[in-house]
């Protein structure tokens, strides 16, 4: 019997009164490796964000087992750059957890998050004000600040985003990293050809969970197409949806994640709060 890490109970979560995702039920396995993908607008960032309580449920619920910690990287879009910070701060939040938004840091903890650039690629760049830095940079600074909170479960929004190839892959290699260490992992990304080399279970969303599962199965053509044209079909700003054939169909199926379905009313969270 599989573990669970993350179990979803007819959670629907949304903006201003809009119901973003729906009914989803289901849980995500203890040491798994998720996608979540999907077209631009469906549901992928409100689901990261109602798993850290950025979001409220409109109804239904989730629950996190006891003792897991979570540790969000947020969109880099979603990041004020602009703040007059260091490289050196900025991953330094990493450790907020151990202590406390007003603890001290020691030299042993320096030491913590100089080894922690190292492992991704930036050695010597602790004084580097983060506005200087370049997109792959940036994120790899932030995969340090992920690397010091030593969460069990890691949520990445679009960690692949705007990055050049070499980075990619290194992210990729820190992941699997992670993943060897039984931790849980789930990543929003848009390559389904990164999907398929790489992540042993996907999420396919259009509104709606459409499969759920082995990445192979869950990319499936037929299961795509099903997604485009759910998607295209969706009305914007519709209210509360109402059942379709495909939610008894989820519910039926065998698959250990007993899934349903949910609406986005956008997936960049144009109406959603924004992290810092």
């Amino acid at each position: 019997m599989t573990e669970p890490c993350l179990t979803f109970r007819d959670l629907t979560l949304g903006y201003h009164r809009h119901p973003a995702v729906h009914h989803l039920s289901g849980s995500v396995r203890r040491g798994s490796l998720t996608a979540v993908v999907g077209l631009n607008g469906s549901g992928k960032s409100t689901l990261m964000k109602g798993i850290v309580g950025v979001l409220k449920p409109m109804s239904g619920s989730y629950v996190v087992e006891k003792g897991i910690r979570i540790a969000y990287l947020p969109q880099q879009s979603e990041l004020d750059r602009s703040f007059p910070a260091r490289v050196v701060d900025l991953v330094s939040l990493g450790l907020w957890p151990k202590h406390g938004l007003l603890g001290r840091f020691t030299t042993d903890d320096r030491a913590v998050v100089s080894k922690a650039l190292m492992s991704v690629g930036l050695a010597g760049f602790e004084n580097r004000p983060i506005d200087t830095l370049s997109g792959g940079q940036l994120q790899r600074a932030l995969f340090a600040r992920v690397l010091l909170q030593d969460a069990d479960l890691i949520l990445l929004d679009e960690p692949f985003n705007a990055i050049d190839t070499k980075t990619v892959s290194d992210l990729i290699a820190l992941i699997k990293r992670w993943h060897g260490e039984r931790r849980t992992i789930m990543v929003v990304v848009h390559d389904l050809d990164l999907v398929r080399e790489h992540f042993p279970e996907t999420l396919l969303l259009a509104r709606k969970p459409i499969a759920w599962g082995a990445s192979r199965e869950t990319l499936r053509p037929e299961n795509l197409l099903h997604a485009r044209q759910f998607h295209e079909a969706w009305e914007e700003g519709a209210p509360w949806c109402e059942d379709d054939p495909a939610h008894a169909a989820m519910h039926d199926h065998s698959h250990h994640h007993g899934h349903s379905h949910g609406h986005d009313h956008g997936d960049h969270d144009h109406d959603g709060p924004r992290a810092a």
